[in-house]
């Protein structure tokens, strides 16, 4: 098994159901366990502005799925809550990042882990830093301190009780 992490956002079509949701198809997928999830977190949108705030978390997810595989799960389970790339950054019912996957290092046409912007999001860093603390990137940065040093201007938890709906 392999300790994958996976960023999950969403800004549409009820993003705090669409986020649950995913937990739960991430918890039922082939050969894989979730291990943990961090908080939820309401977060401006990055590029462009014109569009809701997200609900963003990060799951840490053991898998026996090769990196490729895991990649086609998430895919499709982007695809069964609605997704459409309508432009670069935009609004979406439900995105599924694969930040790591272990430490291992992936650059093929279609992944590349770690994620390319990973080091650089605050809505990643930080629910991943609450989830694991300790963890390190493959070229040995800490996420704590990563998530210590990036902006994080409108990233809050969002109340337990609370929906964000659209």
């Amino acid at each position: 098994m392999m300790r994958a992490y996976i960023g999950i956002g969403s800004n549409l079509a009820g993003p705090t159901q669409q986020v649950r949701d995913a937990l739960s198809a991430l918890a039922a997928l082939p050969e894989s366990c979730l291990a943990g999830q961090s908080l939820l977190y309401r977060t401006p949108p990055v590029g462009p502005q014109d569009q809701p705030d997200f609900i963003n978390a990060v799951a840490g997810l053991d898998t026996a799925l090769s990196p490729l595989a895991l990649l086609d799960a998430l895919q499709a389970l982007e695809q069964a809550a609605g997704r459409q790339r309508l432009r670069h950054w935009g609004e979406r019912t439900l995105d599924l990042d694969l930040l790591l996957y272990g430490a291992e290092i992936i650059n093929h046409p279609r992944l590349t882990v770690p994620h390319p912007h990973l080091a650089e999001r605050g809505f990643v860093l930080v629910p991943l830093a609450e989830l694991a603390p300790d963890l390190t990137l493959p070229d040995g940065r800490s996420v704590l301190t990563l998530a210590a040093h990036c902006a994080r201007h409108g990233i809050a938890p969002l109340d337990a009780g609370s929906d964000l709906t659209v």
